[in-house]
């Protein structure tokens, strides 16, 4: 079994390295098409430890957990677009809360009737998920750190975030050919999406980020550095018993601070390569939280898909509810729902797919979700807490 630190380092940085350049490859990105890179790079370290080859209980994971996902955060959130987002108009903004608020009622209601079948413990699980599914996968490890989620509810709440938003995209993808038959139905405005169409006319859906070398070490550095003071803040704000615990503190911080950076021209600094390393960092992370994890731990995902489902279920109803309310467009009720569950990649895909050209609908409504995932998953984990 290995033990020591340094080979440690090199057996996860090896893990993430491998996944990435095999998800990149053309030749074999097809194996990551239903399990996505996240998945194995959480996954495979697990395998190791529960064979016994890397010592599960190394205190390094903690260490690198501790000081690298707060600048991870940071670096990925630098580049948000507020003023792209508020010009998305307040059609696609309302439904792109509701589907956020049918998410953290589906959970609060899912742990309620799900509680007496998986235990208690699994109040931080459900905040965690709900991270995931308004803000994706930075925004479900960042708050299973900031509850304090024992490995053993993270790893079912995994499965559960990789299954049912996968089995989720095929089925709105396969409505968009009942789009006419939706919006006759619903009455819906159409003039929504000529207003859209204005909206985003001069909005760039892909940004290419280069790596300058020096922009980039100054810009890790500040991030390093940001990350170490929020810890250090967070020591002496209030916390109580499963409340608000330092790092919880820290999450929300380095969060809040990104977002203000996010607004001064800090954040249009070309070739940064921020998000690209902040993305990098954040997987070595998971390579250690699935390190100290165990395949022990899976028994109860099968009742937590079902979980999963009824929050998809109550998610969809407020989503039509509120369509019908304001008469929006089948587009909008797919794309409010995929910028929560699926994120930044699946939603501009949804959006081309259902009305070509508006991509960049998909991706600024799944980028506010990414914004705001962290404080979704404290807040609904928080209230779930209450229920037990």
């Amino acid at each position: 079994m290995i033990h020591q630190s340094f080979f440690l380092v090199l057996v996860l940085l090896a893990v993430e390295a491998g996944v990435i350049f095999l998800a990149g490859s053309p030749r074999t990105k097809f194996l990551f098409k239903f399990l996505p890179s996240m998945f194995w790079i959480y996954f495979l370290p697990m395998v190791l430890s529960t064979c016994g080859i890397i010592d599960a209980k190394s205190p390094l994971y903690a260490l690198i957990t501790k000081c690298l996902l707060p600048p991870a955060l940071f670096l990925m959130l630098l580049n948000v677009d507020f003023k792209a987002i508020v010009r998305l108009g307040p059609a696609a903004l309302m439904m792109f809360f509701a589907g956020s608020f049918g998410i953290v009622l589906g959970m609060i209601v899912s742990f309620i009737v799900f509680k007496p079948f998986v235990g208690a413990q699994f109040w931080s699980g459900f905040g965690a998920l709900s991270a995931s599914w308004t803000g994706g996968s930075a925004n479900m490890i960042a708050v299973k750190e900031a509850l304090n989620t024992p490995d053993a509810v993270f790893f079912p709440m995994v499965i559960v975030d990789t299954i049912v938003p996968y089995v989720w995209l095929g089925l709105v993808v396969a409505f968009a050919a009942r789009q006419t038959s939706f919006d006759a139905w619903n009455n819906s405005d159409r003039r929504i999406l000529d207003d859209l169409a204005q909206r985003t006319e001069h909005f760039s859906k892909q940004k290419k980020e280069t790596i300058e070398p020096f922009k980039a070490v100054l810009f890790i550095a500040l991030a390093l550095l940001i990350g170490w003071a929020c810890r250090i803040l967070s020591i002496h704000l209030p916390t109580g018993k499963n409340i608000l615990t330092p790092y919880a503190w820290t999450i929300i911080l380095v969060t809040t601070i990104a977002i203000f950076f996010s607004t001064t021209p800090a954040s249009h600094i070309p070739n940064t390569g921020a998000n690209k390393f902040g993305k990098w960092i954040l997987y070595f992370v998971l390579t250690s939280i699935g390190a100290r994890a165990s395949l022990n731990n899976a028994a109860q995902a099968g009742i937590l898909i079902g979980a999963g489902v009824l929050v998809l279920f109550i998610h969809v109803l407020i989503l039509l509810g509120t369509a019908r309310l304001i008469r929006a467009p089948l587009f909008l009720v797919a794309t409010a729902s995929l910028s929560n569950i699926a994120g930044l990649v699946s939603a501009p895909v949804v959006a081309e797919v259902y009305q070509p050209g508006f991509a960049s609908v998909g991706l600024l409504l799944a980028i506010l979700g990414h914004s705001l995932g962290a404080y979704v998953g404290i807040i609904t984990g928080q209230i779930c807490h209450l229920f037990i």
